[in-house]
């Protein structure tokens, strides 16, 4: 797995990049019936060319939103911000959940050890014979998502990516996974 990150000398603010290609891993695979609600874990997906998932709700609706990625390492984060409020008592919502898991942002592919947020758009990522191109970076999160209303922020729009399938097939939670761009 490559995990190095690049600092560009020519930024003046050191931001980081990826390698022009590397390897990532699966953590999970997650659909949902119903759109706004967090997802759950399935041991295989079926992906469709100009669709998505077959069965997620979101499959089909919006040609650059086809399938969403977000990092565990962001979940992570995520979870570790959530639980530090709650042992502040600040955060008092009310069916928060104590600890975050894979599709809890909704994401179709939960990945470790790439920087999604990092690829550039048209980034090509294999997925066993799956191959999809980065569409979109981040989103607008609506009012009804259901994970910024159980835990007050979402990191999709910062840290989340969606893309379109382009050659379609089974995805596997164990599939050896590479981009490129």
């Amino acid at each position: 797995m490559n995990d190095s990150i690049i600092m560009s000398s020519s930024d003046s603010q050191h931001e980081p990049q990826l390698p022009p290609e590397g390897e990532f891993r699966i953590v999970s695979v997650n659909v949902s019936e119903r759109t706004g609600t967090r997802k759950h874990p399935v041991e295989t997906a079926r992906l469709i060319p100009g669709q998505g998932i077959e069965g997620d709700a979101h499959a089909g609706v919006l040609e650059n939103r086809q399938v969403s990625l977000l990092a565990i390492e962001e979940i992570e984060k995520a979870s570790a911000q959530l639980a530090a409020l709650g042992k502040e008592g600040i955060c008092a919502l009310a069916g928060a959940p104590e600890r975050l898991a894979p599709g809890d942002f909704a994401e179709n592919i939960t990945t470790e050890g790439i920087a999604l947020h990092l690829l550039p758009l048209g980034t090509r990522l294999q997925i066993g014979e799956v191959v999809l191109e980065v569409s979109k970076i981040g989103k607008e999160c609506h009012a009804a998502c259901e994970i910024r209303r159980l835990v007050g922020d979402c990191v999709m729009p910062r840290k989340g990516i969606f893309a379109r399938v382009i050659r379609g097939g089974e995805v596997h939670r164990d599939d050896r996974c590479h981009y490129r761009f």
